[in-house]
């Protein structure tokens, strides 16, 4: 009995990391979304999401599906560049699943530019080898 409990620890521990999302992976996608953004790519930045993923923009509708976000982060992109976002802390929720907290950072554009800093929470799934947004909802510190 007591050797079943010390394998059964054993793979336990073992799987742990291949359940996990690591932080560094996570900022990296991260990283992609705001290299698309910055670059006016709103079908890149819609390419990160799943294909039934929400995003709940700050004093806005819910919106559904990929065409949805595409069109909304094409209009943020108008309004707004210079994007940075920092992955602050990754849980797992599972194999397929994980959940960040992080920070951004973007600059209005205009005459008078002005910093716009705020927080997220996204939820992650793993859509065959890729990770994907599923679930995307921030609000600005000011």
């Amino acid at each position: 009995m007591r050797v079943q409990v010390i394998a059964s620890a054993i793979c336990l521990c073992l799987s742990a990391p291949a359940m996990a999302q690591d932080k560094a992976t996570i900022q990296s996608l991260s990283d992609q979304f705001a290299k698309a953004f910055n670059a006016g790519d709103a079908a890149g930045v819609a390419a990160l999401y799943t294909e039934d993923a929400v995003i709940l923009p700050p004093g806005g509708e819910m919106m559904k599906g990929r065409s949805a976000i595409q069109a909304f982060w094409k209009g943020a992109a108008e309004q707004l560049g210079d994007g940075t976002l920092t992955t602050v802390d990754v849980k797992p929720l599972g194999n397929d699943t994980a959940r960040e907290i992080g920070t951004f950072s973007f600059r209005s554009k205009g005459a008078q530019p002005q910093e716009v800093t705020g927080k997220y929470v996204v939820v992650w799934e793993k859509v065959g080898s890729d990770w994907k947004l599923a679930t995307d909802i921030w609000n600005t510190n000011k």
